[in-house]
């Protein structure tokens, strides 16, 4: 292509408003527009890089054994009703009607659809299958930022896999793995595989691949001794011994007067890890308690795991006090009845313990948890703090700012149950399939990739996903120069290679500071003095190497640079 032709809306200056690189170097770069708040539009320059990536992810997907379909983005009600996620979804699924006054959504992911595909299976002879589509999925963000790293509409490959038993779904589950991890290489991304909660997809078991990213909005733990990484949702660590005296013979009351928080009841002699923090949550519309030790944070997702809530929020004061007596500051769980109580496992067996008595400026002493409180569901509340000590090894944790790139979960039976998706196995007895969901963003990956490849003078493509792979520019546009140019791009075009003969009316500067900035990965320069000596100029974007070549052998040793950072 000639630039001359091409719609590339170059900025002088990165829009104010971004948030992230990627963001403004993609807007500055011409490669996307917004639309309004989470939608973008992505000009020729993006469509190529999205293109691109998706390229990619199908022929990782087609080598192991995907097929492709697709498969309808609008809803009915009535299918989300039927798995139970209409409810469980909430605001971040836009509703409509129809004309009828149908209750309709727009596909937030597409288990539910697959699943009634999948419900014309009938055989285990029929397993397993791998079916997967690229597609737009709508999910209404109640903060869209970070330009494609967090929007309301976007393609993302997803893929499901149909197994007549777990072991089926365990080989599916790897070769996603194993596919991911190459996806990610081809794309140049510093991607790791982490533990993760599986939150409203349902299933226990899921893995996410995080990318290391200041403007991600993930935390991960990891240990950099034996390679332990869990998001924060979901990872544990270990903790030191505490060594309980005996308790008091009951619980002894004490007056706190004005005391509210950890940290001041912590000043009046009660260690904050000698504490109980006592939460007041309203779960699905029952009102439960929270247990956790008076240092530790309480994570709200475990919550959620840990119980199965679908609507969960804090109470409010007033309804602490209607529930347990006090405000906030004095309350605790001491003697409660008729509240379920839900204790984290590093509260399990303390004594001597520190809690509100739910009474106003007076708190307890000497608590042994077994004893005097009676916890109906123990389980890992706690959120793990960098510098605690991995289960694994010992070694310090650390936390890692990080991008979700991908997402790959083991769901089981629960959507096949729900769905009536079963087959006749080999003793001609009914089953339900055993599924597996697994998800990549095609727009979040090429922001991701943007992310961690730039510089101060603009992006820097890998060649496996770059707009153009060479960038052809002439410095000036006499005769002889565009001769040459025209000679050497249609070389290169002969070859396979995407080339951009930038045959603007524009000064150098300009062209050069260009086609850094769109991170075109290699640039030919046509100048009058080096085509006086039969040569061009040859510049890697990355490294900013420069070297004289000879115009007829420019061709063939760009190409072959060309097909080696292709195959990578």
């Amino acid at each position: 292509m000639r630039w001359s032709t091409l719609h590339i809306p170059t900025l002088r200056d990165a829009p104010g408003d971004a948030e992230a690189v990627s963001h403004a170097l993609l807007v500055q770069g011409g490669f996307i527009r917004q639309l309004h708040a989470g939608h973008y539009s992505l000009l020729p320059l993006g469509w190529k890089v999205h293109t691109k990536v998706a390229t990619i992810v199908r022929e990782e997907m087609d080598a192991i054994g995907g097929q492709e379909c697709l498969l309808p983005t609008m809803h009915p009600a009535g299918i989300w009703q039927k798995s139970g996620r209409w409810d469980t979804m909430g605001e971040i699924m836009f509703r409509l009607k129809d004309r009828r006054d149908n209750e309709m959504a727009l596909g937030i992911t597409h288990e539910e659809i697959f699943a009634t595909v999948a419900a014309e299976l009938s055989s285990y002879k029929q397993l397993p299958q791998l079916w997967y589509q690229i597609q737009l999925k709508f999910r209404d963000e109640a903060r869209p930022k970070s330009g494609l790293l967090r929007v309301r509409e976007f393609a993302m490959k997803d893929s499901y896999s149909f197994t007549i038993d777990w072991d089926g779904l365990d080989e599916m589950f790897e070769r996603h793995r194993v596919a991911y991890a190459r996806i990610f290489e081809r794309l140049q991304l510093a991607a790791f595989p982490v533990e993760a909660s599986s939150g409203a997809m349902g299933g226990d078991t899921s893995t996410e691949f995080m990318v290391p990213c200041a403007a991600g909005e993930d935390d991960v733990l990891r240990c950099s001794t034996c390679d332990y990484a869990a998001n924060v949702e979901k990872a544990t660590s270990a903790l030191a011994e505490v060594a309980d005296e005996a308790p008091l013979p009951e619980p002894e009351r004490f007056a706190t007067p004005g005391i509210r928080t950890i940290a001041a009841l912590e000043e009046a002699g009660a260690p904050a890890d000698r504490q109980i923090k006592t939460m007041v949550l309203v779960a699905d519309e029952a009102t439960v308690l929270a247990l956790v030790r008076g240092d530790h944070q309480l994570n709200v997702q475990k919550f959620v795991d840990a119980t199965g809530a679908i609507e969960l929020r804090p109470a409010t004061p007033d309804e602490a006090k209607a529930a347990l007596g006090a405000m906030p500051g004095s309350l605790g769980a001491v003697g409660v009845d008729g509240l379920t109580i839900v204790a984290d496992e590093a509260l399990r067996g303390r004594t001597n313990m520190t809690t509100g008595a739910n009474d106003d400026d007076w708190h307890y002493r000497g608590v042994d948890i077994a004893r005097d409180i009676k916890v109906g569901q123990w389980a890992d509340l706690r959120e793990v703090q960098a510098g605690e000590a991995c289960m694994s090894c010992g070694t310090a944790l650390e936390v890692v700012r990080c991008v979700e790139a991908g997402h790959i979960f083991k769901l089981g039976t629960v959507f096949a149950e729900k769905f009536g998706v079963t087959v006749a196995d080999a003793d001609g007895q009914e089953k339900p399939v055993v599924m597996g969901s697994y998800g990549i963003g095609i727009g979040r990956n090429m922001a991701t990739v943007a992310e961690s490849h730039n510089d101060e003078r603009g992006l820097i493509w890998p060649v496996s996903i770059a707009p153009y792979e060479v960038v052809i520019t002439v410095v000036k546009l006499d005769d002889n120069s565009m001769a040459a140019a025209d000679v050497i791009y249609s070389d290169l075009k002969a070859r396979g290679v995407d080339v951009l003969l930038d045959d603007r009316d524009a000064r150098a500067g300009v062209k050069f500071a260009d086609a850094e900035l769109i991170g075109i990965p290699y640039r030919i320069t046509i100048g009058p003095k080096a085509l006086a000596d039969g040569e061009v100029e040859f510049t890697e974007r990355r490294s900013g190497d420069m070297q004289r070549v000879a115009k007829g052998a420019v061709a063939e040793m760009v190409t072959d640079l060309v097909t080696t950072q292709r195959k990578l």
